[in-house]
């Protein structure tokens, strides 16, 4: 995915979100944040560092330390680096509007050192998280 998503969905000059830099982050960042984003119904943001952008999924029912629970995480479009530090209130009448604000954050490494994009496509990425609150491995699945 590209940034294009992003901004189409946004007017940046009614909403405090980040434009995306003229010039992408690094390629090789391995950084994490969850956003708690109370919009219409409270969920959670897992976007993982990746190509110069976050991979961002939707988690509508949070984060189990149990690891036999299983949660829906929906892609979502990605969202510029500068999401990384990000928390305010999307405004009423915009896209995503509500309270976010960063739940945890920290770095992350990949399980198997393979093809991101295949791994994404295949629903088949396997992480390991470095954060305040989440620690350990986690498996994204279809």
């Amino acid at each position: 995915m590209s940034l294009d998503d992003y901004r189409r969905k946004r007017d940046f000059a009614k909403t405090p979100e980040p434009a995306p830099a003229a010039r992408p982050g690094s390629a090789s960042g391995r950084r994490f944040v969850i956003h708690r984003h109370e919009a219409r119904a409270v969920h959670y943001d897992l976007r993982l560092e990746h190509g110069g952008a976050l991979c961002s999924w939707a988690v509508p029912r949070g984060f189990s330390f149990d690891p036999k629970d299983k949660r829906l995480a929906v892609r979502t479009e990605d969202h510029p680096i500068e999401y990384l530090e990000f928390t305010g209130v999307i405004p009423r009448g915009q896209y995503g509007a509500g309270t976010m604000l960063i739940w945890d954050r920290g770095t992350f490494d990949l399980v198997v050192e393979n093809d991101w994009d295949t791994a994404v496509a295949k629903g088949e990425l396997k992480f390991v998280l470095r954060g305040r609150k989440l620690r350990g491995e986690w498996h994204m699945v279809k």
